[in-house]
């Protein structure tokens, strides 16, 4: 039997919560330390998952017991964290966005693949059971022609913000829900619809506290011609998720409420498809864990990571500028 993975995870916030939990629903990865500035959160954490807190992140690196790094810090780290990791020989699992900005993406990318080491994001929402199902009959080709999309993913978050929290300040999370959730299915368009070329942008703070956008809609132009739209928000009443798919020859319908449904050219009512529900978390840790011990790359890596923040970029610059921005422009420039 292969011997668990060691991590240590970084920057305890409310995620490292949530990734942790997720490993102690797999045997294939042990947290072995765990590190963040605050020495009251450390020892909650080394306490709640039975690991050894540890007050100087040089010190978990030159800890040779720990194998990678599971990390959950503000997205202004994400390169000084990541390149101290990989000079140390230590694998990087780090959750999404890359970074905030293109060219910090890239350096992440490249310090990792100068240092051998593995770099896996944390796009957990693609691995969805129902949308893994759309995909297989995309790819068999019983959708025909992909036209359109329609997402939404919405939050409440009225009353439940910490506005000293990075992840609702501009600097810290510029673009605000866009780039903290929206992300989320702007890839999953991607992932279904298929690389995205172009995008229009329109950004409002219309409920919440603070100086970051908390709703925000994208038009995207895929490169295969086919048009989406993304909303996201953390001005809801409540929870939502919605993706509805069109095909030329058939429409896949999902909501967080009534599941995944399809729709045939020339049925007049779209039939439930039962689909398990799966641990999209264990699935991308797992995955990582596998990697380091030589098996296939992670299914979401750095430079897809960077192109995918660019997508949210040229939506944030279009919504500043009142225009079209090319991903490629981007990529380019950012």
């Amino acid at each position: 039997m292969t011997e668990p993975l060691r991590v240590a995870c970084i920057g305890m916030g409310w995620w490292s919560d949530v990734l942790a939990d997720a490993i102690k629903r797999t045997n294939k990865i042990e947290i072995v330390a765990c590190h963040t500035r605050s020495e009251d959160k450390r020892n909650a954490f080394a306490k709640k998952y039975g690991c050894k807190p540890v007050a100087n992140y040089d010190d978990v690196l030159a800890d040779k017991s720990v194998e990678a790094i599971i990390n959950t810090t503000p997205n202004d780290v994400h390169l000084p964290t990541t390149k101290a990791a990989a000079a140390a020989g230590k694998h990087m699992f780090l959750d999404k966005p890359i970074a905030n900005n293109v060219t910090e993406g890239r350096a992440i990318t490249e310090v990792c693949r100068k240092a051998g080491v593995v770099l896996a994001m944390g796009y957990q929402r693609r691995r969805e059971s129902h949308f893994r199902w759309v995909k297989k009959e995309i790819e068999a080709g019983r959708f025909g022609r992909m036209v359109n999309a329609e997402a939404n993913i919405s939050r409440d978050r009225l009353g439940k913000i910490d506005l000293s929290s990075w992840r609702y300040q501009a600097s810290g999370m510029p673009g605000g829900v866009m780039l903290q959730i929206g992300i989320h299915y702007t890839d999953v368009l991607t992932y279904l619809m298929g690389p995205i070329k172009a995008v229009r942008g329109h950004f409002a703070q219309l409920v919440l506290p603070g100086d970051n956008p908390d709703v925000a809609s994208l038009i995207l132009e895929h490169e295969s011609g086919a048009l989406s739209t993304l909303n996201a928000s953390y001005a809801s009443a409540s929870e939502y998720y919605l993706m509805n798919v069109y095909g030329k020859d058939a429409t896949a319908y999902y909501d967080l409420h009534n599941g995944l449904r399809l729709l045939r050219r020339g049925e007049d009512k779209p039939s439930p498809i039962a689909v398990p529900k799966n641990d999209t978390f264990v699935e991308e840790l797992e995955e990582f864990a596998a990697a380091v011990r030589g098996g296939p790359k992670p299914e979401v890596g750095g430079d897809y990571a960077t192109e995918s923040l660019a997508v949210v970029r040229a939506g944030i610059l279009s919504a500043r500028e009142g225009r079209k921005v090319e991903v490629a422009e981007i990529l380019k420039n950012d």
